[in-house]
């Protein structure tokens, strides 16, 4: 609650001390969603609102500040239990009377997601605070981002901010280094990052180095002075490149990203991707995935695998996966469409139906259902649960 009313004193301070100078633009969206899933004979629903305020103000020629609140409620089912997904070979594994560590909470939220000012000079750029940090040219997968992991049901949705100091200097009109700091309770501990960018020919491209700390956990150990699982940090050192551009006809693009880890075995994840719009506007979208991280076998998945997936600690439990995507605009405001997840190492399958409508330029609908189809213990088996979402946004 005091971090929910600090914020809000922060947001109108800032709010009122910009608009005082007539120079503040206010803008955001409101969204409701619904999320439902079949898991054995039971339909759950989690229903969820949120609302999205941005600000903006140009304080001179080179001085910009950008903030964005974010307040979000849950209803419905807000308590998911990993365990009712997972194989009976998983669970158990399960101490009797531990089940209930293994559950989700979804808990109304409020929060400033991204407050920070840049500053724009001849030869660079210097921006200070709570910012977007997106690397990578993958869609659904980014091997270079060490600081999000996405939904591949939903890989376009916004990601959060993350505190840093980022520096861009232009070195020519084609080359860009950019330099960022992530700070954590020491140096050696906080994120560091470099990154060249240039373009040859129709191919824009990308070298990068990053040294961060991987706070992930044990989820076969309680550590009941914390209430939580045993966080098992280690320091991760990457080099990537990544690469977009056209050829013959064809978007594709391509990343990678080799891991050096502090305790665990070394690893690389790689993307390569095409896409293609034809003449009759219909899309179409294939990219690969590997992660040498995940496994070959699902007989090898264990509850640690399953539990970093679910909540976003890792990318993938199995080594291969390909995604696909075909669209096409059945009328000038619906676009209707259907993706599929393919884990090459286990054959498991996961078929997404998608409907995108704007009922106005401010509102738009969007929609997928999720069929799963694999023996259970795979990544996309069935008894993983199908369902949907339904998602309404209104800008202002």
């Amino acid at each position: 609650m005091r971090k929910w009313i600090s914020a809000l004193v922060f947001f109108s301070f800032c709010l009122t001390t910009l608009s005082a100078q007539g120079k503040v633009e206010l803008f955001g969206y409101f969204e409701s969603q619904i999320m439902g899933a079949k898991i054995k004979s039971d339909f759950y629903q989690l229903y969820t609102n949120k609302l999205r305020v941005d600000l903006k103000s140009t304080l001179s020629d080179n001085i910009t500040f950008a903030a964005n609140f974010d307040y979000i409620i849950y209803h419905g089912k807000t308590k998911w239990n990993i365990l009712d997904f997972l194989a009976s070979s998983i669970t158990s594994t399960v101490p009797d009377g531990m089940e209930s560590f293994y559950v989700i909470p979804f808990s109304n939220r409020h929060f400033l997601d991204n407050a920070y000012i840049k500053l724009a000079f001849k030869h660079f750029d210097l921006t200070v605070g709570k910012q977007q940090i997106s690397l990578g040219t993958g869609y659904v997968w980014n091997p270079t981002d060490v600081f999000n992991i996405k939904d591949p049901l939903d890989p376009t949705y916004e990601q959060l901010g993350h505190n840093a100091v980022r520096l861009d200097v232009a070195l020519s009109s084609a080359h860009t280094l950019t330099a960022l700091f992530s700070p954590d309770d020491t140096w050696k501990n906080s994120g560091k990052l470099i990154q060249f960018k240039g373009r040859i020919s129709h191919f824009d491209y990308s070298l990068i180095a990053i040294e961060k700390v991987w706070r992930f956990h044990d989820y076969t150990q309680f550590d009941m002075e914390n209430m939580n699982f045993l966080e098992s940090p280690e320091r991760r050192q990457l080099l990537g490149a990544s690469t977009a551009g056209e050829l013959l006809e064809l978007g594709v693009w391509a990343e990678y990203g080799y891991n050096w880890m502090e305790n665990s075995k070394d690893f690389y994840e790689l993307v390569v991707g095409a896409d293609y719009t034809f003449d009759f506007q219909t899309y179409v979208m294939v990219e690969y995935y590997r992660n040498t991280l995940g496994k070959t076998n699902y007989e090898q998945y264990n509850l640690n695998d399953w539990m970093r997936l679910f909540v976003q600690e890792q990318k993938a439990v199995s080594r291969d996966q390909i995604y696909s995507f075909i669209q096409h605009p059945a009328t000038d405001l619906l676009n209707v469409g259907i993706s599929t997840i393919f884990s090459i190492s286990d054959k498991s399958l996961a078929l997404v139906p998608t409907l995108n409508y704007s009922l106005s330029e401010n509102v738009e609908i969007m929609a997928y259902l999720n069929f799963n189809f694999g023996k259970e213990g795979k990544v996309f088996a069935k008894n993983m649960g199908s369902g949907g979402l339904l998602r309404v946004r209104v800008y202002f």
